[in-house]
């Protein structure tokens, strides 16, 4: 199963099937993030691509009687409409391509396909078809769908209540559905679906996507002799990851710079050259990333060395030329040489950023407090140490209030916990009121966050913390889930489990997708997974996520005070 691949196989075929000659492509907003994840422009250009608009942009399309076009487009209400008023009034009496074949991301319904041909008076529309690429193909085992915040709160009246107090944003609720189901298309799965049975979020999709399958049974009719499973979980499952710091060099990137579709923004960096402002982390058109985005923190430094020693040799090379041979050598090599010279400037740039904010943040020091949190049971000596760390004037605001988040979860139980006077604490070192990043302080938002998740699912959180690494869990997990399964279906089926597709609404984290990608490489357990998320969280945007959420919950202080011990 690689992800990147199905989407990427669908954009060749678009472009191949068009046939010879000039073509443009036409998308809309998601459907150009869809594209650029995977394919390259000077890649894309190869298939004679020379040309890319937006179906959204607001203004007439631009006659180009001389390119075919290639549409691809989500099946949107919007998308239809806008597509059908093109067809319907041609700029200048004819339409703008000679030819137009339409291909939709996703299951399209036949009344939409009925006001596309009835607007086609022309009759330049070839054809129309659905390529199941809606998501966001981040790497082989990974999938977005570009969702920050997918819950919004409702009306609890008893903080011991089962009833879950989070539910879909309907709008969002839809995308969702018609992402997994465009994935389980792509990669040609009809799953069994298994969800977290203490989530209403996703019991309502598990039975949504069923909706669809039962529906569209004639496009999951696949011949397939492996066993496949979608499995949906829900990030208040696990709200220790995404608060933790990262040292692996994708996830770090993420966690201080941001990855915004496989692009990173430099440009609040002194003196950063132009052509450096924003760059692409993509493991698909960066050799350097790939082998080395799932490096630590120490390692990464130690190869970048390396390369930077090998560039310098090539570089005191490229400087001899004193014959017709040297010039010859020289021209055939400098493609690549000056491709290596944009890799060093691109990753000493992020790397030297990343090692700045590491000192400037004091993240060592923060780091080793977060995990002794998550590993080990010290709560006397742990709490002096996190009000230490608090008093430090170089730790920030945020992982500051990451701390007293870690340490509520983690010894909220606990019959001496200080978890009032560490938020007493935040606000004493003088937390400003508003921060850019939020609408309300950090002490605030730390209290938001413990309602989110001590008093409303403390039901949840035992076990959160073990002796054992918290990533170790998910393997742990993976592998009993997944002798659990095979154990089960061995009673019905000779066939055995092959294909996991995990899906966790709320968001993944880059961490995650690393012990999957070491799951996926390992003998131990013969099973292939796949990750997926509304999101991928950095712990910023994470707690964005569960502010955008709770903000609604009418749920006092004082009343959640109350409930810390219990």
């Amino acid at each position: 199963m690689n992800i990147i691949f199905a989407v990427k196989s669908y954009i060749t075929k678009m472009a191949e099937e068009s046939g010879p000659g000039m073509k443009v492509l036409l998308m809309d907003k998601q459907t150009t993030s869809i594209v650029s994840m995977v394919y390259s422009q000077s890649e894309i250009l190869q298939k004679e691509v020379y040309l890319f608009q937006r179906l959204d942009s607001g203004g007439k399309l631009e006659p180009m009687k001389h390119l075919k076009c290639i549409a691809y487009l989500r099946p949107t209400k919007e998308n239809v409409a806008l597509l059908s008023n093109e067809l319907r009034n041609p700029k200048y009496g004819v339409y703008i391509y000679i030819y137009i074949y339409v291909y939709f991301s996703n299951i399209i319904a036949k009344a939409d396909i009925k006001t596309l041909a009835e607007c086609d008076e022309l009759e330049v529309v070839r054809e129309v078809q659905e390529f199941y690429g809606d998501y966001l193909a981040v790497s082989p085992h990974l999938f977005s769908l570009n969702i920050p915040s997918c819950a919004e709160g409702k009306y609890v009246t008893n903080l011991r209540s089962q009833t879950d107090p989070l539910s879909w944003i309907p709008e969002h609720l839809t995308r969702t559905v018609q992402g997994i189901t465009s994935v389980l298309l792509s990669l040609k799965k009809n799953p069994f679906i298994r969800y977290q049975n203490n989530s209403g979020m996703a019991k309502r999709l598990a039975e949504k996507i069923r909706e669809v399958l039962s529906k569209e049974e004639h496009l999951f009719d696949f011949r397939q002799q492996e066993v496949s499973m979608l499995l949906i979980l829900d990030r208040r499952g696990d709200p220790i990851t995404p608060l933790l710091s990262q040292w692996t060099y994708q996830a770090m990137v993420h966690e201080l710079l941001t990855i915004t579709n496989n692009r990173v923004n430099l440009s609040h960096i002194p003196g950063i050259s132009k052509e450096l402002q924003e760059v692409v982390s993509s493991s698909e058109h960066d050799e350097f990333y790939a082998d080395n985005m799932y490096l630590n923190y120490g390692e990464i430094g130690q190869t970048m060395k390396e390369l930077m020693d090998e560039f310098q040799r090539k570089a005191k090379s490229q400087q001899k030329v004193e014959s017709i041979a040297d010039m010859k050598n020289f021209v055939e090599t400098y493609p690549q040489f000056k491709k290596m010279s944009g890799t060093v400037s691109k990753h000493v740039a992020v790397i030297s950023e990343l090692s700045t904010l590491v000192t400037k943040r004091n993240l060592l020091e923060v780091s080793e407090m977060e995990q002794e949190l998550a590993c080990q049971d010290q709560h006397s000596a742990q709490l002096q140490r996190i009000r230490h760390v608090i008093g430090n004037s170089k730790v920030r605001d945020e992982e500051a209030c990451k701390l007293v988040m870690l340490y509520a979860l983690r010894y909220k139980r606990h019959s001496n916990n200080d978890i009032t006077g560490l938020i007493y604490a935040l606000k004493k070192r003088g937390v400003p009121e508003n921060k850019t990043n939020f609408s309300e302080s950090y002490y605030k938002l730390t209290i938001v966050y413990l309602i989110y998740q001590v008093s409303l699912f403390s039901y949840w959180s035992k076990g959160l913390f073990q002796p054992k690494h918290y990533l170790i869990q998910m393997h742990l997990f993976l592998l009993q889930f997944f002798l659990f399964i095979n154990t089960v279906f061995f009673c019905f089926s000779f066939n055995r489990v092959q294909d996991i597709i995990v899906f966790i609404i709320g968001g993944v984290t880059y961490e995650e997708s690393l012990a999957i990608h070491q799951l996926n490489h390992t003998s131990t357990i013969p099973v292939r997974v796949i990750l997926g998320g509304t999101t991928i969280h950095n712990s910023q945007t994470f707690l964005q996520e569960v502010l955008n959420a709770t903000q609604h919950l009418p749920i006092s202080h004082s009343r959640m005070n109350r409930n810390y011990r219990n």
